[in-house]
């Protein structure tokens, strides 16, 4: 039992960390350039930083959410 639940929270970090890993590199090939202004450089990276934690975790919540409904569909039959 308590096996089980250290194997899903550590699935569920590392499944947030790949998605959150995969969406910073999919942002970095935006340009954002043109929607800050020129001396809010900082700003900017903080938003696309926030940005790409909420993308990665969102999607990261989709994938356990469809792994675990998954598991549970043996109980269909």
């Amino acid at each position: 039992m308590m096996q089980s639940l250290a194997q899903e929270g550590l699935i569920g970090m590392l499944s947030h960390i790949v998605f959150i890993v995969i969406t910073w590199q999919v942002i970095q090939a935006l340009n954002f350039d043109e929607l800050f202004r020129k001396n809010k450089v900082w700003e900017a990276r903080i938003l696309i930083v926030l940005i790409t934690i909420a993308i990665g975790s969102t999607v990261s919540h989709f994938f356990l959410d469809f792994l675990k409904w998954s598991q549970q569909l043996i109980y269909l039959f």
